[in-house]
């Protein structure tokens, strides 16, 4: 087990495999858990770095969550890339990870030589975010299946940190908060949009929203699958591996 200190908290990290180093970045409510299932198909080509964000999984509790926590989400990849000593990094952040990982390329390009933003709505929350995010967290904690996620990723006290969780988004949208701190058209790290058509939980005109955001950037790329839930690293495991290894090393020198 291994941690490094953040604003005086310990955070969590876990490494696996060997190669260009590239480091996960899991979604609100989860933590490097949802990861480990898919390691064998990174391992192989990458040095793999997952983190528990504070207040996760076996990172040190909070009493809040702040309700820009993706952008200190991004700084916690920032201190974590800075706690490596490994030269320019790849991150590829899921759901919540993804602003996290967008934000963090936008604070110090220089720590990072690609993005992957997986399963995300953007630059703005869908318009029924708040709404679908209070049913969905009450059927959540009512359902076996994803109260059994839940402590898996989080252990005993999962329900205190879901609610902490909604909480914080619910700010979040209810103030519109800014989801990126910098323009996004100032990214000059490279990154690929990944989503899949069926997912339930993103914004339904995915494809078009991702597009219009890798118009902005310098070098962008979308690939949208047409079946699988959320996130799509996970329901399209093997094809989103392959996609992710071809687009970091396409950006190794």
């Amino acid at each position: 087990m291994a941690f490094f200190q953040y604003e005086g908290k310990s955070v969590f990290y876990t490494e696996y495999g060997s190669g260009e180093t590239l480091i996960f970045l899991h979604g609100n409510t989860a933590s490097s858990k949802m990861f480990e299932l898919l390691m064998p198909l990174y391992v192989e080509n990458f040095r793999c770095v997952l983190i528990d964000f504070l207040g996760n999984g076996k990172s040190e509790r909070v009493e809040s969550f702040l309700p820009d926590m993706w952008y200190d989400e991004a700084l916690q990849t920032i201190a974590l890339a800075e706690h490596l000593q490994c030269g320019k990094v790849s991150l590829c952040g899921t759901s919540g990870g993804a602003w996290a990982a967008v934000n963090a390329a936008l604070e110090r390009p220089d720590l990072f030589r690609t993005v992957t933003a997986d399963s995300f709505d953007g630059r703005t929350l869908n318009d029924h975010f708040a709404g679908n995010l209070l049913t969905e967290r009450e059927m959540a904690k009512a359902d076996p299946q994803a109260r059994q996620f839940y402590e898996w990723c989080q252990g005993a006290d999962w329900e205190k940190i879901v609610d902490l969780d909604t909480k914080a988004l619910m700010r979040c949208a209810e103030e519109r908060r800014p989801l990126f701190h910098r323009p996004l058209e100032s990214l000059k790290v490279p990154v690929l949009f990944m989503g899949s058509k069926e997912d339930q939980m993103c914004r339904s005109n995915m494809e078009e929203e991702y597009r219009e955001m890798a118009a902005l950037i310098e070098n962008a790329q979308v690939h949208i699958f047409p079946n699988g839930g959320h996130p799509a690293i996970a329901s399209n495991a093997e094809e989103a591996a392959r996609l992710i290894k071809d687009f970091v090393y396409m950006h190794v020198k």
